[in-house]
Protein backbone atom coordinates (compact mmCIF):
# COMPACT_ATOMS: atom_id res chain seq x y z
CA UNK A 1 0.00 0.00 0.00
CA UNK A 2 1.56 3.45 -0.65
CA UNK A 3 0.83 6.48 0.22
CA UNK A 4 0.68 9.81 -1.62
CA UNK A 5 1.03 13.40 -0.77
CA UNK A 6 -0.43 16.18 -2.22
CA UNK A 7 1.96 19.02 -3.30
CA UNK A 8 0.30 22.44 -3.38
CA UNK A 9 0.37 24.03 -6.54
CA UNK A 10 2.48 27.50 -6.93
CA UNK A 11 -0.29 29.80 -7.11
CA UNK A 12 -2.61 28.12 -3.74
CA UNK A 13 -2.08 30.37 -1.07
CA UNK A 14 0.25 29.02 1.97
CA UNK A 15 -2.27 27.60 4.58
CA UNK A 16 -2.83 30.91 7.35
CA UNK A 17 -0.96 32.65 5.31
CA UNK A 18 -3.60 35.41 5.35
CA UNK A 19 -3.47 35.70 9.15
CA UNK A 20 0.44 35.38 9.48
CA UNK A 21 0.50 38.33 7.05
CA UNK A 22 -1.90 40.21 9.13
CA UNK A 23 -0.08 39.48 12.51
CA UNK A 24 3.24 40.75 11.21
CA UNK A 25 1.45 43.49 10.37
CA UNK A 26 -0.02 44.10 13.47
CA UNK A 27 3.22 44.26 15.46
CA UNK A 28 3.41 47.59 13.45
CA UNK A 29 0.35 49.03 14.62
CA UNK A 30 0.75 51.80 17.25
CA UNK A 31 -2.46 50.18 18.86
CA UNK A 32 -0.40 47.07 19.45
CA UNK A 33 2.37 49.29 20.73
CA UNK A 34 0.46 50.79 23.35
CA UNK A 35 -1.44 47.60 24.38
CA UNK A 36 2.23 46.52 25.42
CA UNK A 37 2.80 49.95 26.91
CA UNK A 38 -0.02 49.42 28.99
CA UNK A 39 0.46 45.54 29.91
CA UNK A 40 4.09 46.45 31.09
CA UNK A 41 3.11 49.57 33.09
CA UNK A 42 1.16 46.94 35.51
CA UNK A 43 3.12 44.09 34.99
CA UNK A 44 6.53 45.13 35.75
CA UNK A 45 6.20 47.22 38.67
CA UNK A 46 4.09 44.79 40.11
CA UNK A 47 6.72 42.01 39.95
CA UNK A 48 9.71 44.48 41.12
CA UNK A 49 7.17 44.98 44.27
CA UNK A 50 6.71 41.29 44.60
CA UNK A 51 9.70 40.02 44.12
CA UNK A 52 11.44 42.57 46.61
CA UNK A 53 8.93 41.82 49.03
CA UNK A 54 9.73 38.29 48.81
CA UNK A 55 13.49 38.61 48.98
CA UNK A 56 12.63 40.66 52.02
CA UNK A 57 11.15 38.06 53.54
CA UNK A 58 13.30 35.16 52.68
CA UNK A 59 16.28 37.20 53.89
CA UNK A 60 15.03 38.15 57.14
CA UNK A 61 13.79 34.66 57.75
CA UNK A 62 17.46 33.81 57.06
CA UNK A 63 19.67 36.46 59.00
CA UNK A 64 17.03 38.52 61.31
CA UNK A 65 15.70 35.24 63.22
CA UNK A 66 15.58 37.57 66.59
CA UNK A 67 13.06 39.66 64.44
CA UNK A 68 11.19 36.97 62.74
CA UNK A 69 10.80 34.58 65.92
CA UNK A 70 9.48 37.57 67.80
CA UNK A 71 5.85 36.62 69.57
CA UNK A 72 2.64 38.63 68.38
CA UNK A 73 -0.37 36.45 69.14
CA UNK A 74 0.07 33.38 71.10
CA UNK A 75 2.57 31.21 69.35
CA UNK A 76 2.02 32.83 65.96
CA UNK A 77 5.64 34.52 64.95
CA UNK A 78 6.42 37.19 62.85
CA UNK A 79 7.88 34.98 60.48
CA UNK A 80 3.98 33.29 60.36
CA UNK A 81 2.50 36.21 59.12
CA UNK A 82 5.16 37.62 56.76
CA UNK A 83 4.37 33.94 55.32
CA UNK A 84 0.51 34.69 55.43
CA UNK A 85 1.34 37.94 53.79
CA UNK A 86 2.83 36.39 51.06
CA UNK A 87 -0.35 35.00 49.95
CA UNK A 88 -2.40 38.30 50.58
CA UNK A 89 -0.22 40.15 48.39
CA UNK A 90 -0.24 37.44 45.55
CA UNK A 91 -4.40 37.59 45.69
CA UNK A 92 -3.87 41.01 45.88
CA UNK A 93 -1.78 41.50 42.40
CA UNK A 94 -4.17 38.91 40.92
CA UNK A 95 -7.53 41.16 41.39
CA UNK A 96 -5.47 43.96 40.87
CA UNK A 97 -4.20 42.86 37.71
CA UNK A 98 -7.65 41.67 36.76
CA UNK A 99 -9.37 45.17 37.27
CA UNK A 100 -6.73 46.99 35.57
CA UNK A 101 -6.79 44.30 32.73
CA UNK A 102 -10.63 44.37 32.24
CA UNK A 103 -10.57 48.76 32.15
CA UNK A 104 -7.54 49.41 30.58
CA UNK A 105 -5.96 46.33 28.97
CA UNK A 106 -8.95 43.88 27.23
CA UNK A 107 -10.84 46.72 25.15
CA UNK A 108 -7.89 47.48 22.97
CA UNK A 109 -6.89 43.67 22.85
CA UNK A 110 -10.13 42.77 21.79
CA UNK A 111 -10.30 45.42 19.34
CA UNK A 112 -6.85 44.19 17.85
CA UNK A 113 -8.21 40.49 18.00
CA UNK A 114 -11.65 41.24 15.83
CA UNK A 115 -9.89 43.19 13.57
CA UNK A 116 -6.78 40.51 12.85
CA UNK A 117 -9.74 37.69 13.23
CA UNK A 118 -12.06 39.96 10.53
CA UNK A 119 -9.57 41.01 8.39
CA UNK A 120 -10.54 44.22 8.03
CA UNK A 121 -7.95 47.47 7.46
CA UNK A 122 -10.58 49.70 9.37
CA UNK A 123 -11.08 48.66 13.45
CA UNK A 124 -14.22 48.91 14.58
CA UNK A 125 -15.30 51.29 17.27
CA UNK A 126 -13.70 50.83 20.68
CA UNK A 127 -15.71 49.64 23.51
CA UNK A 128 -17.61 52.73 25.29
CA UNK A 129 -16.93 54.72 21.76
CA UNK A 130 -20.01 56.14 20.36
CA UNK A 131 -20.71 55.63 16.49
Amino acid sequence: MTTTHSVPEASDPPPGGDLEARSAAMHDDPRFHELRARLLRFVVPASIGFLAWYVLYVLMSAYARDIMSTQVVGSANVALFFGLLQFVTTFGIAILYSRYANRRFDPLADELRDELETGSGVPAARKGDEA
